[in-house]
């Protein structure tokens, strides 16, 4: 298969459509991050993906509308007042929000769970393609599974040529790492998988808020995941991932011996840091993950995918705090490291 890679204009998008439609597999841009969308209504469409991708059956993708009205077919009630307020406040945006399904749709989206995560992205291109495609569209991150997440219409290539037949290229994504998940279903609003919508966020407009500890650890034996993002590795670059929480003057340090070690070893090691904190590695080489949690989560999955052009076998990041956005930079960091966290020394 040729994968072609069109600029977003109104003829990409109505053959998008058209292709969507018929049950092909498009990569397409949102605020977030590349998706990899097909109608979400056509189960031979939406297994196309999970082949594309190498992606495990039982992970459930997340549905894409374009408008508010889209989702009353999707659900099996009527969204509570927590939704409500929920999606008048944050979308369209980087939100998605987990519902009790209708009988719309194939399992194969909901990976056989009594849910659907619908989510109604701001990226003008995103809600384009759903209006050309006249379908709601089922869509996960548009990379191999397991690889981080693509940010450019260049990740996707990398990633899907050959795999799926377009890619309309937006540019760079604004936000860069995937949408919040928030599960509604129960009284108190959950995160499932934190984003750019943080618990703090969630908690202003709701008035409670709750984080799974999943999050920030992998699902044991026998747990269901419950949101794209909780049960495999993911994100993950070619080499082994270290991550070093502490305070700064002592991870700089645990990082540059870490360093020193790797490479007498004969490894090609690599350290991914704060921008501020960039001198501390010396000739090191490092690459920066922008000035605080808000950049190195718009930088993250571009920098991973750097570490592997650039062969590293053995890398070390910084932590940063866990609240706010860093709730998210961290649990992306996290799952790329298979949970390898140390405490400085």
């Amino acid at each position: 298969m040729q994968t072609q890679l069109l600029p977003v204009s109104p003829d990409s998008l109505a053959r998008a459509g058209e292709m969507i439609r018929a049950g092909q597999l498009v990569g397409f841009p949102t605020e977030t991050v590349y998706g990899l969308g097909a109608n979400a209504l056509n189960e031979v469409a939406v297994k196309r993906i999970f082949e594309a991708k190498g992606r495990p059956g039982d992970n459930p993708l997340i549905v894409h509308i374009s408008a508010v009205e889209q989702l009353l077919p999707l659900i099996s009630v009527e969204p509570s007042p927590a939704a409500r307020a929920l999606m008048d406040a944050c979308w369209p945006g980087p939100m998605t929000l987990i519902f009790p399904k209708s009988d719309v749709g194939p399992s194969a989206v909901t990976a056989g769970l009594d849910t659907v995560a619908v989510r109604l992205p701001a990226h003008p291109a995103a809600r384009a393609l759903i209006e050309a495609a006249r379908r709601p569209i089922a869509a996960p991150s548009a990379n191999r599974s397991g690889r981080p997440s693509p940010t450019t219409a260049a990740h996707v290539l990398e990633d899907m040529d050959g795999r799926i037949p377009l890619i309309l290229d937006g540019g760079p994504c604004e936000v860069g790492l995937e949408s919040t998940v928030i599960d509604i279903t129960a009284e108190t609003p959950r995160v499932l998988r934190p984003g750019g919508v943080t618990p703090e966020m969630i908690e202003a407009i709701c008035g409670s808020a709750g984080v799974d500890p999943a999050v920030m650890r992998p699902l044991r034996e026998g747990e269901v995941a419950r949101s794209p993002g909780m049960k495999y590795r993911h994100y993950a670059p070619a080499g082994a991932l270290t991550i070093v929480e502490g305070a700064d003057e002592a991870v700089a340090q645990t990082i540059r011996r870490l360093y020193d070690e790797a490479l007498t070893a004969g490894k090609r090691p690599l350290i991914l840091a704060l921008s501020g904190h960039m001198a501390a590695y010396g000739p090191r080489r490092a690459l920066s993950l922008g000035a605080d949690a808000a950049g190195m989560a718009h930088e993250i999955f571009a920098r991973l995918r750097d570490a592997d052009a650039l062969g590293a076998d053995a890398l070390f990041a910084e932590a940063v705090p866990a609240d706010g956005v860093g709730l998210a930079v961290m649990n992306r960091l996290g799952r790329a490291a298979a949970f390898h966290i140390i405490k400085a020394e």
